[in-house]
């Protein structure tokens, strides 16, 4: 399946991803540094949640592409509504 986002969706995602990044890069070194166990747990939480969020939208993304294509034989949608739902379940 290929994903068409529009430019606002895939700015919106990409900036999650590059937040991420960012704070990823943050937990390194906070390890590095020997910062407190609490401090490092709470941000990784936060990174999960920002990951969670952009792959949340790309699956929404990708679900809303495949109910609205309505050139899809009806097999295809099954097998692609069941790729999706895999999708999901892997995040959950």
């Amino acid at each position: 399946m290929e994903l068409d986002m529009a430019a606002d969706e895939l700015k919106s995602v990409l900036n999650r991803l590059k937040r991420a990044q960012g704070q990823i890069a943050g937990i390194v070194r906070m390890l590095e540094e020997g910062r407190d166990c609490e401090d490092v747990v709470t941000q990784l939480a936060a990174v999960s949640r920002a990951l969670d969020r952009a792959g949340f939208a790309i699956i929404a993304t990708g679900l809303q592409q495949c109910m609205t294509d309505g050139d899809r034989p009806p097999m295809d949608r099954d097998q692609m509504r069941a790729r999706l739902e895999k999708l999901f379940l892997s995040l959950a």
